[in-house]
């Protein structure tokens, strides 16, 4: 017997397999030979929300919960977010190496390229009322770009499908820059190539005052962007990635992941941060609200994590851009609030227990408010940042062999055959 398989005995019926175990998993089909009765299904695993499950091999991202680590290609988010640029880690998760400088500056003038959008996309935009929500435009604009691409359902051309994530990272930021200042009443300002990519982006939104943007809110931008661009298989990559299953192509993909993200419980953490902050007032009256936290009263947002069960290693990141973009845009008595409250929890043996650690976005919507967004954008900005991700992991899954199109079992518990009752015959 090989070391490396596992043994499984069925006490129901005595019945013993072996399972080869490949990078600590085993082959979820070969449980199917565990059967009571010869026409039996087979046995399953269940698994709501697919929490231990693997539905993929990836070479994109690694993260360790336990230990606090975030790897895009092997590098740690820490070194990224200090040393590169957004477009530059684009770059890496797409291609899995950092550019050489002429590489680079190919790379940026190829994506800066695309940043004018169509005249249909400019025409749907302008159908929106002022009140719909962002996050809504943004599933309905990337979804219509694939009506104004046909050649992008050519997913299985390599060539294509670099020209499809290029043409998504370029005129994501006009089309949301767009959509925001239509909905202020405003007219659109043209994206100008000769800026950085963030630089561009706050320049089209109009938060850039009268002069050039302050490279330290566009060097913030970046690093938001950064910390974003990629969390392995979360809820919105895992929609992307089933939806791409079926060949779909990637705006169609694209559009499921940012529906995915559109919800509270994933893409509207840092919202709930600031109402929180809000809430509390003030710094005295923080003890009153964790008392209320551990009474299961109230929740403590931007605390805890899905995966991470120690301190998110993006929260350092983003707690000290957060003081870099006060010096420019003058303080915000949030994050004054928030200091205190990180370091009231981290005292408190209630939450140190639980592993409840800042997360990154407990600080991140501070910066966002500080630099001029409104709220309702946020989460928009969180699908720019992840678009690269997405993309890098929509092009992985398109040149994987083994993957075929998503389809998960159930546990069937309703009624069994029934005969069908005439109208009269219903009670």
């Amino acid at each position: 017997m090989s070391e490396q398989t596992l043994t499984i005995t069925d006490n129901r019926t005595g019945q013993t397999i072996e399972l080869p175990i490949e990078n600590d998993t085993i082959p979820a089909i070969g449980l199917r030979q565990l059967k009571v009765q010869a026409d039996d299904f087979g046995m399953m695993v269940y698994d709501p929300g697919y929490t231990n499950t693997a539905s993929c091999k990836s070479r994109v991202t690694f993260v360790d919960g336990d230990r606090g680590i975030l790897r895009y290609r092997g590098y740690p988010i820490e070194q990224l977010a200090e040393k590169s640029t957004f477009l530059e880690v684009a770059h890496l998760l797409l291609f899995g190496v950092l550019p050489t400088a002429s590489k680079l500056t190919d790379w940026n003038a190829r994506v800066m390229a695309q940043t004018q959008i169509d005249r249909g996309l400019k025409a749907l935009l302008k159908t929106f009322d002022a009140d719909a929500h962002p996050m809504g435009i943004l599933v309905s604009t990337v979804g219509a770009m694939s009506a104004l691409y046909p050649e992008s359902k050519q997913v299985h051309d390599g060539r294509n499908r670099l020209q499809q994530a290029v043409r998504l990272l370029g005129q994501l930021p006009t089309a949301i820059a767009f959509a925001y200042r239509n909905r202020l009443g405003l007219p659109p300002t043209d994206p100008d190539g000769a800026l950085g990519y963030s630089d561009n982006f706050l320049h089209m939104m109009g938060l850039s005052g009268d002069g050039e943007v302050d490279p330290v809110l566009a060097r913030a931008m970046d690093v938001l962007f950064i910390l974003h661009a990629d969390h392995e298989q979360n809820c919105s990559t895992s929609a992307l990635r089933n939806i791409a299953s079926s060949d779909a192509d990637p705006y169609c993909a694209v559009a499921g992941a940012i529906g995915a993200l559109y919800g509270p419980l994933h893409g509207g953490a840092n919202e709930a941060v600031l109402r929180m902050l809000a809430e509390i007032g003030s710094t005295k009256n923080i003890p009153a609200f964790l008392d209320r936290v551990k009474n299961r009263e109230v929740r403590l947002m931007g605390f805890g994590h899905r995966v991470y069960k120690n301190y998110d290693p993006r929260a350092q990141i983003v707690k000290k851009i957060a003081y870099e973009v006060f010096e420019v845009t003058g303080t915000n008595p949030l994050i004054d609030i928030a200091v205190e409250l990180e370091g009231t929890a981290l005292e408190d043996d209630y939450f140190v227990s639980r592993r409840l650690y800042p997360n990154v976005d407990f600080y991140s919507g501070i910066i966002y408010q500080a630099m001029g967004f409104p709220v309702e954008i946020f989460p928009v900005l969180f699908a720019l940042g992840r678009a690269p991700g997405w993309l890098a992991q929509w092009m992985e899954l398109m040149s994987d062999a083994e993957q075929r199109i998503a389809r998960p079992r159930q546990i069937y518990l309703g009624e069994a055959e029934r005969p069908y009752l005439s109208m009269d015959e219903r009670g």
